[in-house]
């Protein structure tokens, strides 16, 4: 199912950033697939500029809150948010934005907080009533059971990939908006195969619609998914066997001395 049918941002300048990057300066006319559309391109061209203007624009949610009152990390996507037009087939805010960095950051949120009241109980032994330590210990046992009720796991016991394929499969539900920005960050090629089967599962559904940034080949792979690659000169749908990430890899795997002997 289509949310989005197409987005473009016409911007009535090119400089600074963040209208410089390609990613900015070519989003003219993009028309999304109906379930998914994934961007590729070399660091730098911009692809999370672009999807965090997207989500953004749209105020669906985070990890741990929404966007309307996220970190200055989405500065750019406030200065691109005027000239962003989102050609809707069906509006929603149902849905959720994944980055990596959030992920990290609600992660060391929760083991900071308990660090803390972890040494405050330390602190206060043998100068307060049991009954206020009792009750810290349940504050700090409280993240948990909530990671627990929300995940079915305490992330906190799980290796870092392992926790971030967690989270994305117990948010990304089975109707909704997902865009995923380099979601591969955190995961094995194996992970990464177990995320891509999670996908086509969600998609059987015929509910959800994704938006992906990625290097990876693997996720790049997804059956049908609408390509563009972003490039200094251009943004372009392309085919998967033509993005520059499959041919290096490809060419990498099957022959890396041809590779290796022009580093040495």
């Amino acid at each position: 199912m289509a949310f989005i049918k197409s987005f473009s941002i016409q911007a009535d300048r090119q400089h600074p950033f963040p209208f410089n990057i390609p990613a900015v300066r070519f989003a003219s006319g993009i028309a999304l697939g109906d379930q998914v559309t994934i961007f590729v391109g070399d660091n730098g061209c911009g692809k999370s500029t672009l999807l965090e203007s997207l989500a953004y624009a749209i105020d669906i949610p985070l990890i741990g809150g929404r966007i309307g009152g996220a970190s200055p990390s989405f500065a750019a996507a406030k200065m691109i948010k005027p000239y962003l037009q989102i050609d809707w087939q069906r509006e929603t805010k149902k849905g959720f934005f994944f980055r990596a960095e959030d992920f990290s950051h609600f992660i060391d949120n929760v083991d900071r907080e308990r660090e803390k009241i972890a040494m405050e109980l330390l602190d206060l032994k043998g100068k307060v009533d049991d009954s206020v330590i009792r009750q810290m210990r349940e504050n700090m046992n409280y993240a948990g059971g909530a990671m627990r009720r929300n995940y079915g796991v305490d992330v906190n016991t799980l290796s870092h990939g392992e926790a971030f394929l967690t989270i994305l499969q117990t948010r990304v539900q089975d109707k909704g908006l997902f865009i995923l920005d380099e979601p591969e960050a955190a995961l094995s090629p194996l992970k990464q195969l177990s995320l891509l089967a999670f996908i086509l599962e969600v998609l059987k559904g015929g509910k959800a619609q994704f938006i992906i940034a990625t290097h990876s080949p693997i996720l790049m792979g997804v059956p049908d998914a609408v390509l563009y690659e972003i490039r200094e000169e251009g943004m372009e749908r392309v085919s998967y066997t033509e993005t520059d990430h499959y041919r290096i890899t490809k060419r990498f795997l099957v022959d890396p001395e041809s590779y290796l002997r022009h580093l040495r």
